[in-house]
């Protein structure tokens, strides 16, 4: 079976916001101030509303039985559509099990709202059983289905009052967390035309999604110690042979985190 772990980075959708609040005639600036004065004032956060949400960035680890790859859909220069587009399309000819932190809260709805805006079809991911009777029992939809598995909600029990932060998480198990860079600081980076950066950093959260997540496997029972050391050392190798800077900061703060 293939494993998907993924991971979105999202900055403001500046031109839904004019459209919606009806901000016409101000500059990019000027918008996201005022759509975050908006959101706060409506309940005390500036994190915006999930349909407000634009993805500029989508990165995956894929585990298959040709190996492990780690990667950005797209490239630099994708459009939201594109990456929408090329995420489901994976999923349409693959069919792969999903991993994510908090993917069922965020990620997922976003991908939702945002594909509905570009009109992307998805029909394999929102199939429940109408064409592919298996789907009935196990879907990408369904909170306790094994097709999309939500890290953080499994491990909390369902529960938000016990949810935890990857980064947390990640750090806590040993291995390196947050590098270089936060969600908080990705319009500001997007807006300094650091989209390679933004890969850069997204990359390194689905790796340490896929590393929380094979602790995971381990403490259930689905990789003995001898596996789970294997799927470390198939991680490292590629990291290291891959060769990229992000990579390489990862294995050295993996290396000093163990």
């Amino acid at each position: 079976m293939n494993v998907l772990v993924f991971d979105i980075e999202t900055i403001p959708d500046l031109d839904g916001g004019r459209k919606i609040y009806d901000l016409d005639g101000l500059n990019d600036k000027d918008t996201a101030s005022a759509l975050l004065n908006l959101r706060r004032q409506e309940n005390g956060t500036e994190f915006l509303r999930l349909h407000l949400h634009r993805i500029v960035a989508i990165s995956v680890v894929l585990r298959s039985t040709q190996g492990i790859k780690v990667w950005s859909l797209g490239d630099e220069d994708s459009s939201e559509k594109e990456l929408i587009e090329r995420f489901f399309d994976g999923i349409e000819r693959f069919t792969p099990n999903l991993v994510s932190w908090n993917g069922g809260g965020f990620d997922l709805p976003v991908l939702h709202y945002r594909a509905l805006k570009h009109g992307v079809q998805a029909r394999r991911y929102w199939d429940t059983g109408n064409e592919d009777s298996s789907f009935k029992w196990n879907n990408y939809l369904s909170r306790y289905h094994q097709r999309h598995l939500d890290l953080m909600d499994v491990l909390a029990m369902y529960n938000g009052r016990a949810n935890a932060p990857l980064d947390q998480i990640a750090t806590l198990l040993g291995f390196p967390g947050k590098m270089g860079m936060s969600g908080a600081k990705v319009f500001d980076a997007f807006q300094d035309g650091d989209i390679k950066g933004i890969r850069d950093y997204c990359e390194t959260d689905v790796l340490n999604t896929w590393l929380v997540y094979l602790r995971f496997l381990l403490m259930r029972g689905d990789l003995d110690t001898v596996g789970y050391e294997q799927e470390l050392s198939l991680l490292k190798d590629y990291l290291a042979e891959e060769g990229l800077p992000h990579f390489q900061s990862f294995l050295e703060a993996w290396q000093k985190g163990s």
